[in-house]
């Protein structure tokens, strides 16, 4: 099924492979950025959603180098609610 739409809608897809951490450069640093707020291996179960919560916004409230230091959660709006974009359904 991947296979089909990613050749039907021409969309190119790559897997990063198994312990290459280097191969997911931004995942990786949001996951350092986490790490900050909850240490490896913590219990997500004994955190209430409230927290995580405030944890979300203060990362997506955050400029990222790679989005030329904007926030991502502006990025979003920018590439969600840009009138100039159109859609091809």
């Amino acid at each position: 099924m991947s296979t089909y739409f990613s050749t039907s809608h021409y969309i190119d897809y790559y897997f990063a492979h198994p312990y290459h951490s280097w191969e997911r450069g931004a995942n990786e640093n949001l996951n350092g950025l986490i790490r900050q707020y909850f240490r490896k291996g913590s219990d997500f179960t004994s955190i209430n959603k409230q927290r995580i919560k405030e944890i979300e916004a203060k990362l997506n409230n955050r400029p990222r180098k790679r989005f030329g230091y904007e926030t991502p959660i502006l990025v979003m709006n920018q590439l969600l609610f840009n009138p100039k974009v159109a859609f091809i359904t």
